[in-house]
């Protein structure tokens, strides 16, 4: 059956489906949720969990990264945020929290034009190397070639390069854009980048080596994409194209495996049990662990769209406080709407269905629970 739908007898578009959208068929086999390995290893770095923590400056501080290495993830650190333009932004994490709805973007502008500071971020990734866990930090496209020297001088494990949407192939009239193929080529340490959403765009950037590529484009809870720009991926949908670039970029380069991380849309875990059974390796998780007691956004969550200084494509949200940053990832929880235990109900469901490991489970059944998707 074809994938496409007639919008109208001058358009016809791809039908597409987000997580909400899909659900994971039971199987003939169940096993103990003790039999399941949630574990995930990435280049050299092995992960208990596959989890990485979204670079926002409402989710990662320094302490909030080794914190959720000590749990068993991933915490990427925004170097570009309040932690490495000002020497201590807790008083300005307190006043966001505190700003109107009204005067947020506008303040967010104006604190977020100070400008980086390169020993700054040198002292935070010395910060998190000292606390002994895998140190990953985040830069956009745009000052990748101004700080990637800082960076990894500075003993980063992991780089990301994360951006609303990344392409091998961006044109810029103004500035040299960053060759991406040549910097991995260059580079010691193994790059995640993304965003992606498409097969076509996915295996461009498999080949320029990346470790890693995220997928998604404006699909987060502090997002506001879809309404400024008119541009939406869902993510059940672009996490199955991209995994499919995958599988074909494995038989093109002779057995290279690069990793699929869905970033985005996964606010919960239902999302999070889709996005592996979709064919996501790992997850990026924003607004789940900005619900953490822990997080600096003290229940508030945005991201660097939101204080854009030209054109926001961000808001910030109140998503509220459900626990500690242990609780939403192992639980206990007394919770039934899917914001706490994320590796428990991770791990029940795989069990629930008869498979033992990730890369299993990216192979269950799925079905779609809604006729046109979205």
């Amino acid at each position: 059956m074809s994938n496409e739908i007639e919008i109208g007898r001058g358009k016809r578009g791809t039908r597409a489906y987000s997580f909400d959208d899909i659900a994971v068929l039971p199987s003939r086999r169940t096993r103990d949720p003790e039999n399941v390995s949630l574990g995930w290893q990435i280049d050299a770095y092995h992960f208990d969990t596959p989890v990485l923590a979204a670079p926002m400056d409402s989710v990662m501080s320094p302490d909030t990264a080794v914190l959720l290495g000590q749990l068993g993830g991933l915490g990427v650190l925004d170097l570009e945020g309040l932690w490495t333009r000002y020497e201590d932004p807790a008083s300005l994490l307190a006043e966001i929290s505190e700003l109107s709805a009204e005067a947020a973007i506008g303040r967010l502008q104006e604190i977020y034009s100070a400008p980086v500071r390169a020993e700054l971020i040198t002292g935070r990734i010395g910060q998190m190397r000292k606390a002994g866990v895998t140190v990953a930090g985040a830069l956009s496209p745009q000052r990748t070639q101004e700080f990637w020297r800082t960076v990894v001088d500075a003993g980063v494990d992991l780089f990301v390069i994360r951006g609303t949407t990344v392409s091998a192939e961006h044109v810029s009239a103004e500035q040299e854009p960053l060759n991406l193929k040549r910097f991995i080529y260059e580079l010691d340490v193994p790059v995640v980048v993304g965003g992606v959403a498409s097969y076509t765009a996915a295996l461009h950037l498999m080949r320029t080596g990346a470790a890693g590529v995220l997928v998604g484009f404006g699909g987060g809870a502090a997002h506001t994409t879809r309404m400024t720009l008119g541009i939406h991926a869902p993510m059940a949908t672009a996490v199955a194209d991209v995994a499919a670039a995958r599988r074909d970029y494995l038989d093109e380069s002779g057995g290279r495996y690069v990793h699929v991380i869905a970033d985005g849309s996964v606010g919960r875990s239902g999302d999070l049990v889709a996005a592996i059974a979709c064919g996501a390796d790992a997850v990026m998780l924003g607004a789940a662990l900005a619900r953490a007691s822990e997080a600096p956004g003290k229940g508030w969550h945005w991201g660097s769209e939101a204080h854009h200084l030209r054109l926001p494509r961000g808001e910030r949200v109140m998503v509220g406080q459900v626990g500690s940053m242990k609780e939403i990832l192992h639980g206990p929880s007394s919770r039934a709407d899917g914001t706490a235990n994320l590796m428990g109900a991770l791990r029940r469901a795989m069990a629930s269905t008869g498979f033992s490991d990730l890369k299993e489970f990216q192979r269950a059944g799925v079905v779609v629970t809604t006729g046109s998707g979205v």
